[in-house]
């Protein structure tokens, strides 16, 4: 596979995705738990760049550009249900970043987005749910202390600037917590367990 068809390859999962989310807010379905249309893309996508994975490596900048790099990150990251596959494109990610062939912001993505389903508290504050209050807020910090330096150093903007463009997103989209607190948590929890982010 050249590399430009590669780039147009992983382009397109983006695109998949990206579309498949927009059907879902259209239609006012998408926050309604992992909504099982969203999983499935996820999915496929992953099997997809797995294959890429296994025949080239991680998709450099220098291969595939930065929207191309970005796009492999978009379906790395958004693999939730593959526990093994997201934390081989974290090993791969790091290598690609310490060659300057990859972001680290977007490696950091990856990280906080593991700890997040492994119910771990972040390291950089990439990922945001929904607090007791019903914000939109950054999930549990494992160092609060210093996250701002943090996110510099790898490339990430301020995350005041964050949550509010995120809130402001939610707003827009009539996404708003559907079930209380402890509940959600719980079964989000339960969800880790079943498909092997946590020993059962």
């Amino acid at each position: 596979m050249t590399y430009p068809k590669l780039r147009d390859r992983l382009l397109g999962l983006r695109e998949q995705d990206e579309a498949k989310r927009q059907e879902l807010v259209d239609r006012a379905e998408l926050w309604e738990g992992y909504h099982p249309e969203m999983e499935r893309v996820h999915l496929e996508n992953a099997r997809l760049l797995e294959e890429v994975l296994d025949t080239a490596g991680w998709p450099l900048r220098s291969q595939v550009g930065d929207d191309g790099a970005e796009a492999a990150w978009l379906i790395a990251v958004h693999a939730i249900g593959e526990p093994a596959f997201q934390r081989r494109c974290l090993d791969l990610m790091e290598e690609a970043v310490k060659r300057g062939e990859a972001r680290a912001a977007h490696w950091a993505g990856l990280v906080d987005r593991i700890r997040f389903n492994e119910r771990r508290p972040q390291v950089y504050g990439t990922i945001l749910d929904w607090d007791q209050a019903g914000e939109l807020s950054p999930w549990r910090l494992e160092v609060p202390e210093g996250v701002g330096r943090r996110r510099a150093e790898v490339g990430l903007p301020p995350l005041e600037e964050v949550v509010h463009r995120a809130r402001d997103l939610a707003a827009r989209e009539r996404n708003a917590p559907r079930q209380p607190y402890a509940e959600r948590q719980a079964a989000i929890l339960d969800w880790s367990r079943r498909v092997g982010w946590l020993d059962r």
